[in-house]
This record gives C-alpha cells, structure tokens and sequence, in this order.
C-alpha cells in the first residue's frame, strides 16, 4: 500500500492549542496535569487530569452551536479548522463528495449526557434538552464536523478504547488509497474531565491516585509507576494521497506509511502478558511500510504506567527489534499532559511527525529509576535526533494493539 501524505495538523490539547504553542510546551518537557478544578473531585481516589481552559479564546464555534453539543465536539471542530488552516485548505472549494472524516474516541460526551440525565429525574422529561440525543453519543463529532463544512464523503467513527484514533488514522489512509476519497480529516477527540467520565475511568482501577503531586504522577516505566492520569483534548489531520498533495503545492508534514493491528483475546480488560500480539500488529505495520525495524528512529511508546502493560509492551518491543531496540530512542510524551484515551494515539502521531521534523525527540517525565535499564528511553528532557521514520503504538482495553509508521517527508 503507497504512503499517505499528512498536509495539516491541528492540535486542541491540555500542552496547547494549535501546532506551534503544543510543540514548544512539548520540547519544553513541561508538564500540565493539576488537580482538577473544574468540579469538586476531592472524594474520587484520582482527581487529578491534563485539562483545557481557554478553548473558548480559539473557538469559532457560534454561542447557540455549543448549546447543542459535547465539549468532545468542541474539541473536534477547533482541531478539524486548526488542520484545515495549516494544509491551506479552503473546504468551500473541495467537491463534498469526495472528503471523508475519521474520528475515534473512547467514551463520548458525558458532561452533556450526565448533565441532561440528571435535569431528568429532577424536572422530568420537558427538563431534557432536545439535543442531548444527539450530542452524547460516540460518532456526534463526526456529525458536527460534517454538518459545519457540509462534507458528505464517506466517513467512519471508531470506537476502541485508547486504541480509536491510531486506529482511525490507519481506516483513513487505507480508504484513502482506495481512491474513494480526495482528502480526509482523520484522527481523535475525548472529553474525560466531568464527573461521571471521571467515576468510570476511576473505576478501571488503572489510574495514579498520587493526588498530592500531579505533575509527578503519571510515571510510565518508572519503579515508582501507579498508573496513567487522564486527559482531554483533540489532534486532527488532513490525509491526502501524494500526488494530489503535490499538485496543489501543499506542505507536506510527513506519510503516513504502514499500519498495523490485532487482539490479545485473553482478557476482557488486560493485555496478554508475553506481548506477541503486538509484536505481530508491529510487524504488520513494519511490512505494510516496506521497512526494516533497523529503519525505525523513534518509538512513541504506549505507556500507561502500570505494570503488565508497561512491562508486555517492551516484550513485544523486544521480540521485534531484538538487541537493536537498545539503539532506537523511545519515549511517553503524553506524560506531559495525561492519557487523552480515545484521542491519544493521534496526538501521539502528531508528535512523532513534529519529532521528525525538528530532529529532537521529546521526553517522558518522571522517568527516575526505569524498570528496564538496556532501553533507550528519552528522559526528563528532549533530546537531539536526526531520524526519518518513527512508530507509534496504542492499546486499548481487552487486548486491543494498534501501530502506525510515520516517514519524514
């Protein structure tokens, strides 16, 4: 399968909004988690998270849209305009026909859902907003994305866990090498930070309860790991098959080259142990791209900062690459700024891209004492990298494994 080109990115996210600000607090090492102040969290066992405050000050969004939909959908029609602005796209002249949408998420928009159910068992029917049908469910900013520009093309919303939006990224690239589609706007949105989103990411039991100091919480391959911490936001791209890109005279960022993806099947919830499952999703991505692993120089690790996940990802990591893997850098940069979910695996990519781009590879904080002492982890602070082709991998509950490989241009 031929590489896709990325031509735009946009980036909604607790480490900034828009390309240029989330990749200087990125390069920075900085991290954004805090206690949550949003709502009184103080009596969940986690309450801490990487949030957004000035999404408003972005926003092109009408005051009597943002009635009708989720924060998720915010989200995702700021980063969906922030991707078109970057590729140099005027949507008014593409034929709507032929532009598609690839979203994932994980759990929807539950400020919306849980702020409506509770006006009805307090009012009664004629207390529940007309639009709350239509703003909670997982596939709403798809809808709102394709209602706002008037895109009619085919399009898809994943729903994976933390694997949706690596996984809508290789969806896209694959329909788009079908020649179905001249562009898409592909990748993913999560809303976490309400009360109820927070209830069932607490009840997954996976979450660092280190409340006390929240920027040193989320400690993915560190000794003292207690589990990943959530956050919110949106990373959209625009997908184009190259020679289209190269007609217009876009700006290519980087391909998309090789996608992988399998299941565990051992666990409703975890992960097998030994890793083979995603070494085999790693491999497929490798071949799909027509690489080598020695090809690989950068690896965006998965990380959530518990111990079997953490643990069988560097087993699968290390049945593909073998002794090399010591010599390929690897890093956790969402340790900056939480666990978006279903969105993670796209700002994930749009780090790697940006990584390749500027030859510096980004840290993973609180990396004190890793685990494992032969891996290259990329620690603390960035480091300096010429590389062209990077791995991406992202996994979601039940064994899900998901990994994408990205080239410089």
């Amino acid at each position: 399968m031929e590489k896709i080109a990325v031509t735009g990115i946009g980036v909604v996210s607790p480490s900034g909004i828009g390309k240029r600000q989330f990749w200087a607090n990125i390069k920075s090492g900085r991290s954004f988690i805090k206690k949550i102040t949003r709502f009184d969290a103080s009596k969940y066992p986690a309450h801490i998270a990487g949030q957004i405050d000035d999404l408003e000050k972005y926003s092109h969004i009408s005051e009597r849209l943002l009635k009708k939909i989720d924060a998720f959908s915010h989200m995702a029609l700021v980063a969906s305009e922030l991707a078109l602005q970057d590729a140099g796209i005027d949507i008014k002249n593409e034929d709507p026909n032929l532009v598609g949408i690839f979203l994932g998420n994980a759990i929807g928009g539950w400020l919306y859902a849980e702020t409506e159910l509770r006006d009805l068992y307090l009012e009664g029917r004629e207390g529940v907003s007309p639009y709350m049908a239509s703003a909670w469910f997982p596939a709403a900013p798809q809808g709102q994305v394709s209602i706002y520009y008037g895109i009619k093309g085919f399009s898809k919303t994943v729903v994976s866990d933390r694997a949706s939006s690596l996984m809508a990224l290789g969806y896209a690239r694959k329909v788009l090498y079908k020649n179905k589609l001249n562009m898409i706007l592909a990748g993913g949105m999560e809303a976490p930070v309400t009360p109820y989103a927070l209830l069932c990411c607490n009840t997954y039991g996976a979450l660092s309860t280190r409340n006390e100091d929240p920027q040193a919480a989320y400690r993915p391959f560190d000794q003292g790991r207690s589990g990943f911490v959530i956050g919110e936001g949106s990373g959209i791209v625009v997908l184009e098959n190259i020679q289209r890109a190269r007609k217009r005279g876009a700006n290519i960022l980087g391909f998309i080259s090789g996608y992988g993806t399998s299941c565990d099947g051992v666990d409703r919830i975890n992960p097998a142990s030994d890793g083979k499952e995603l070494a085999r999703a790693i491999n497929m991505a490798l071949n799909d791209a027509k690489i080598n692993p020695e090809d690989i120089g950068y690896i965006s690790l998965d990380g959530l900062a518990v111990d079997l996940w953490d643990n069988s990802e560097i087993k699968a990591l290390e049945i593909v690459f073998g002794t090399g893997l010591k010599n390929i850098p690897v890093s956790c940069p969402k340790s900056m700024f939480g666990n978006l979910l279903g969105a993670s695996g796209a700002l994930d990519m749009i780090i790697a891209l940006l990584s390749l781009e500027y030859n510096l590879i980004p840290p993973t904080l609180n990396l004190d004492t890793p685990v494992l002492k032969d891996i290259n982890y990329v620690a603390k602070q960035a480091r300096e990298c010429k590389a062209s082709k990077a791995l991406i991998i992202s996994r979601g509950r039940g064994g899900i494994n998901s990994a994408l490989v990205v080239e410089k241009p």
